[in-house]
């Protein structure tokens, strides 16, 4: 039986840890294993190395490194940044959150938890193409707006968001704002001075680091809420000793990605741009998000008259690993918020698609995928009797 070579095209999911950063974590695993709160020399090496790092990533997105705090990912900082800004806002009888309908479930998840606790969350409209104007933030905004939480870009339809006009509108009105860029970093230049950013989450596994890491940048001078109490590491905002090799790890990925953004960048946008062209071809898809400003790698459809489970399955047969929305979705049956919040239908969301490309990633990948996936949808449709009905008309397409 010949073995089928595996694509991997499921990237903002995870990525593969890179050489680089494979290499960064190797010492800290071996010879310098020494607890950087340790007042040997072992453990001040240690030290070093924690801060060499935290000024690595610093630099990559224009902070300063007291204002870079590690923690265990993505989710973790979103929850660390929304709960401390609430409960700035709480002291001063300001209870007024904004927020976007499509964010990750990490902060849609947390507003729900600040409204049992008396806060009003109000989800802006994320129109047809998933994306927001400066304008809706700033006709929102009140008096009593105490956080403004906004994704860099969305993981699964891959809209970038107006980031810096966000910014600006909210440190005119005085507002914190909070952005999750943990689909952004690595991917997209991001400079929180000029953004005027005050709190932003990252996560290292997106951005070919290792998993179980992250980032809350928190502009000097934003009191943090503690999640974790225990020790003093991390300016005693974050307890629990150091995950140093995977600390360096990040670092070394983070480097790495920006030193070759621009690179990158180019050679997965054009790879994205003949998926879009040639996935549009089939009849009754729909490209979701924004057509222009959208992340490099992303490519995400819906196709009318699929379940999307089967088709990943059957993509899987044939080499193809994609998914149908956000990983941390995938065993619900219920369709994606995201795709709900940008309009399709229910019968439409379950038929969605998305591919997530990486610089390595080739041509060759994309011709296989154009052959495949139409040959796939082609075949799901031929055994769908709802289908059939509306190639007869007794029911309306939809796309």
């Amino acid at each position: 039986m010949e073995t089928v070579k595996m694509i991997y095209a499921d990237n903002a999911a995870t990525t593969k840890m890179s050489r680089r950063a494979i290499e960064a974590m190797l010492p800290y695993m071996a010879d310098n294993f020494a607890n950087p709160s340790s007042l040997h020399s072992a453990g001040q090496r240690a030290k070093d190395a924690l801060e060499a790092s935290r000024e690595t990533i610093a630099d990559c997105i224009g902070a300063s490194p007291k204002e870079i705090y590690f923690t265990s990912g993505g989710s973790e900082a979103d929850n660390q940044a929304l709960l401390s800004a609430a409960a700035i806002g709480a002291k001063k009888g300001k209870k007024h959150i904004i927020s976007t309908a499509f964010e990750h479930h990490a902060v849609i998840h947390t507003l729900e938890k600040l409204e049992k606790q008396g806060f009003e969350v109000e989800l802006l409209d994320v129109h047809s193409h998933g994306n927001i104007s400066a304008e809706q933030v700033a006709a929102a905004i009140r008096e009593d707006t105490c956080l403004v939480s906004i994704m860099y870009a969305n993981n699964e339809i891959g809209s970038v968001l107006p980031i810096a006009d966000i910014g600006r509108v909210c440190r005119e009105r005085g507002v914190i704002f909070h952005t999750d860029a943990v689909q952004a970093a690595g991917h997209l230049k991001i400079n929180v001075a000029e953004e005027k950013i005050d709190m932003l989450s990252l996560s290292a596994h997106k951005f070919h680091g290792p998993k179980g890491i992250g980032v809350l940048y928190c502009r000097r001078g934003i009191p943090l809420t503690n999640l974790i109490e225990g020790g003093a590491q991390e300016r005693g905002k974050r307890a629990g000793t150091e995950n140093l090799p995977a600390i360096a790890g990040m670092a070394a990925a983070l480097s790495d990605a920006c030193d070759n953004l621009e690179k990158n960048a180019a050679k997965v946008s054009a790879l994205r741009d003949r998926l879009i062209v040639g996935l549009s071809k089939i009849p009754h898809s729909a490209l979701n998000g924004d057509p222009v400003n959208r992340l490099p790698g992303n490519v995400s459809f819906c196709f009318e008259g699929i379940e999307g489970e089967s088709l990943l399955l059957l993509l899987d047969e044939v080499g193809i690993e994609a998914s149908s929305g956000s990983a941390c979705t995938s065993g619900s049956l219920d369709p994606s918020h995201v795709l709900l919040a940008i309009g399709r239908p229910h019968e439409v969301a379950h038929g969605s698609l998305r591919l997530s490309l990486s610089e390595e990633n080739t041509d060759e990948d994309v011709d296989v995928m154009l052959r495949e996936i139409p040959r796939v949808i082609e075949y799901l449709r031929g055994m769908s009797p709802l289908w059939q009905d509306k190639l007869v008309g007794k029911k309306e397409f939809v796309l």
